[in-house]
């Protein structure tokens, strides 16, 4: 391994190339890369993960599950919450620092000739996340893994991960969400996020809008995969809030799964939970329903770092990376029935390709009355909103002047927050981070939270 590279070093040469935005529509690099490669594409199964909301916390889960079957793991997912390795995982855990550099130390003269391929075409060379996914696809066939859980960057069709093969295609609900990207209807998203629909494969989709689903299933019957969908051939019987969490019953593709007690907060992750299980069901070979007590020992594993995770308690502040109308609302479902807050102070912040306005319009319409103030802030992001400028929005929107503050630095705003939820001695109030993944991961940081 060369000296000169260091988890940093590399990270900091990856961020010198066109940025996470700025994905390119594009594959054939990717599939180049491999060939030289020697196609570690192909050295594993894969199961596939798009949707607009859930599909982190659904590949956590489907992660968990396979590794309770007693299968070697691969996760990457995106985008990061603290280090940039939490994107490559290896049977649950980061990559560790010495493979994450020795692979890419092993990769990079290879990519440069890809580089030089794609400037000589007058092309841009390989992206952030392009060259992200080459170095975990050489991660998982170095290890070997047993199988790989993939989750989508942006899309489908031209996403760099489908340059992957899924034995499972596993769709989480579309909602609009990068529609300057993706396309203005729930139809046209759902046709990008199809492009993971792959012949020999198998379909296991969320519930989703209508027009969403008939595109699904019509690449299904096209590409001749078996497929499921929740609420028909599976989804979730029952669930009851319980300490730290729920406990679920769910109803599978083969088998029916009783008292799975899930640690995480709200109806949507019982529904990823149902999501998981078919896509483990479907791998496994669909017809045979899986072992109750492994699936049990899974999921009371499983976490979802980011997403209502609680960070402190007197006052509760809470982190949850929704950052788009349908995250909001389905989180702020959760909130309602998880939590038994007297009033709750929102830190916001939001990055600019997001839909601010609906953003905001969703928070005051879901948390309602319960969201006694609002302070508006903005992570280091380049892409942040400016603090002022959500607040000016807010305004417009009809939020209360009395209870709509901006500090523009998330330390003064965590602190004007705690101030806030502690004034009047109210022991049952409490205080939520929301609306960009970038904020709640310096909110994770600030206060002590480094592991995701």
């Amino acid at each position: 391994m060369s000296d000169e590279f260091s988890v940093e070093s590399v990270y900091a040469e990856l961020l010198g190339r066109a940025p996470e935005n700025k994905m390119e529509p594009r594959l054939a690099p990717l599939h180049r890369a491999m060939d030289i490669l020697g196609e570690p594409n192909k050295a594993f199964p894969i199961i596939h993960v798009t949707g607009t909301n859930g599909k982190t916390s659904t590949a956590r889960m489907i992660e968990a599950g396979l590794r309770a079957h007693g299968l070697s793991t691969g996760r990457y997912t995106s985008p990061h919450l603290s280090k940039v390795t939490e994107r490559i995982s290896i049977d649950g855990e980061p990559v560790p620092d010495e493979t994450f550099v020795r692979i890419w130390d092993e990769i990079r003269p290879y990519l440069e000739i890809v580089d030089s391929e794609l400037v000589a075409e007058g092309q841009p060379r390989l992206t952030y996340f392009e060259c992200l996914t080459i170095l975990g696809f050489a991660v998982f066939a170095d290890q070997p893994v047993n199988v790989a859980v993939i989750e989508v960057g942006l899309g489908g069709i031209t996403d760099a991960t489908n340059v992957g093969d899924g034995q499972v295609a596993v769709v989480t609900p579309i909602s609009l969400d990068h529609t300057e990207l993706l396309g203005e209807t729930t139809e046209e998203i759902a046709y990008e996020k199809a492009g993971i629909i792959k012949p020999g494969g198998f379909l296991i989709s969320a519930a989703q809008p209508v027009d969403a689903a008939q595109v699904l299933l019509e690449k299904a019957k096209e590409a001749n995969v078996p497929f499921r969908f929740e609420g028909v051939e599976f989804g979730v019987e029952s669930r009851t809030v319980a300490v730290g969490g729920q406990m679920v019953n769910i109803q599978g593709i083969a088998g029916r799964y009783e008292d799975l007690l899930l640690p995480l907060h709200g109806a949507h992750q019982a529904e990823n939970a149902a999501v998981a299980v078919a896509a483990l069901e479907a791998f496994f070979g669909a017809e045979k329903p899986l072992d109750s007590e492994v699936l049990q020992e899974a999921f009371a594993s499983v976490t979802s770092p980011g997403r209502l995770e609680v960070l402190r308690t007197a006052p509760t502040i809470i982190v949850d990376a929704a950052h788009n109308p349908e995250g909001i609302r389905v989180s702020a479902e959760a909130i309602h029935e998880a939590f038994s807050f007297s009033k709750l102070v929102v830190v916001v912040g939001v990055l600019e390709e997001k839909d601010s306005e609906e953003i905001l319009r969703q928070l005051k319409e879901s948390l309602g009355d319960l969201a006694s103030d609002y302070c508006f802030t903005q992570s280091n992001s380049p892409r942040a909103v400016p603090a002022e400028d959500l607040a000016e929005l807010a305004l417009d929107l009809g939020f209360g002047e009395d209870h709509v503050h901006v500090a523009e630095k998330l330390d003064d705003a965590l602190e004007w927050a705690v101030e806030r939820a502690e004034s009047n001695d109210d022991l049952a109030a409490g205080i939520l981070v929301t609306g960009s993944i970038t904020l709640v991961a310096e909110a994770r940081i600030l206060l002590g939270k480094t592991e995701a």
